[in-house]
């Protein structure tokens, strides 16, 4: 069996097992957590900012969309292991070092949940490093992780709050919309932007040719993590206060993660292009196809095209094809970069196979050929 059917072996029943184990821990911490009605509610509200803030990831994601069964995985993990892990830790930690809850929130809480979060890109980056080709593929990892840890907590504060067994109140619609507000409205992206730098150093370790930053990126990268989550944890107990230190600090570093994000989003055209001129060069694919393979809206009008020629059948071929074209343009950019998988030539043939047995299939109209 060959290196990487054995990699994705692992990582699938790795990922999935204790995805299983992580659900049923979850789902006894939630029944342990309040009356059914409480959950329910804390559930729906909790759901409220999921939905945006996976499409923003999805938009981000679209010149090399990564495996939809990885992105449901990085979410599950977030919701499932990531918290019952966390949970775990957390108890651990307070067993052997007894601390008060705020100074548990500071010191302990952003080392594990962090970790426990970031295993989840470890494992990627271990077993399916060829699905990382670079920083935004790291910050949609760590977002969608986010995301799915962020959902899970939510509802475990929101039906705290209801109760009033948060510390913080009487409980009841009052407590309850307060921290609907605070949690799901004004920081909706506090733990990706959190696991959004180990994401960067991953995508870092991944396209460098230096040893000292494959291996010390994503440690520096948890660390980045872990300090802005403490700083978070810590927004209370701070001078500028609460939202002195959303608006001073934490707002003006989530802006600036998001102008790198879409930065990175641009710089892939530009990368796909120029592997995909490359390669054409090189005779892999001929050089008018680049424009509807690298340009997103081009893609679009060609499968429309497509289906409104040959149907649904159609278009998918034209799909299958761009897919292929855009994932052997980015094994080609890292080939030239010299951050190349080991197995690069097998990988490459593969995508080579897909694309020769679709692209006969492909009526491309004149017009889209010819643009620029």
């Amino acid at each position: 069996m060959p290196a990487r059917h054995r990699d994705n072996i692992a990582f699938t029943v790795v990922v999935w097992v204790l995805v299983a184990l992580g659900a049923a821990a979850v789902l006894v911490v939630l029944a342990l957590s309040g009356a059914a009605g409480t959950l329910v509610l804390a559930t729906a509200l909790a759901a409220v900012p999921v939905g945006p803030v996976v499409a923003t990831y999805l938009w981000l994601d679209r010149y090399e969309p990564e495996p939809r069964g990885l992105l449901v995985a990085a979410l599950l993990w977030g919701a499932c292991v990531a918290t019952s892990a966390a949970i775990v830790l957390g108890g651990v930690g307070g067993l052997v070092a007894p601390l008060d809850r705020a100074a548990s929130a500071v010191l302990v809480a952003p080392v594990t949940e962090e970790a426990t979060k970031g295993l989840f890109l470890v494992l990627l980056l271990w077993w399916r490093r060829h699905e990382l080709d670079g920083v935004l593929d790291g910050i949609v990892y760590a977002g969608m992780v986010g995301v799915g840890f962020a959902f899970t907590e939510n509802i475990l504060y929101l039906a705290a709050a209801y109760d009033g067994a948060d510390g913080l109140g009487p409980g009841g619609v009052e407590a309850v919309t307060v921290t609907f507000v605070l949690r799901c409205l004004l920081s909706p992206f506090a733990h990706p932007f959190f696991t959004a730098f180990l994401g960067i150093g991953v995508g870092l370790a991944v396209t460098s040719r230096s040893r000292v930053v494959r291996l010390g990126a994503p440690v520096v990268g948890y660390g980045v993590a872990v300090g802005w989550h403490a700083l978070w944890n810590a927004s209370t107990m701070l001078p500028t206060g609460f939202f002195g230190t959303y608006g001073l600090l934490m707002l003006p570093a989530f802006l600036l993660l998001v102008a790198v994000a879409v930065w990175c989003r641009a710089l892939e055209r530009r990368v796909l292009t120029a592997a995909l001129e490359d390669a054409a060069q090189r005779g892999l694919l001929p050089a008018a196809d680049i424009p509807w393979i690298a340009d997103l809206r081009l893609r679009r009008q060609v499968r429309a095209d497509a289906r409104r020629g040959g149907g649904a059948r159609a278009a998918g071929i034209v799909r299958e094809y761009q897919e292929a074209a855009v994932e052997l343009g980015f094994l080609h950019h890292r080939v030239l970069r010299g951050t190349a998988p080991h197995d690069f030539v097998q990988r490459g043939q593969v995508h080579l196979r897909r694309m020769r047995a679709t692209r006969p299939l492909i009526p491309i109209p004149a017009q889209v050929v010819t643009v620029r």
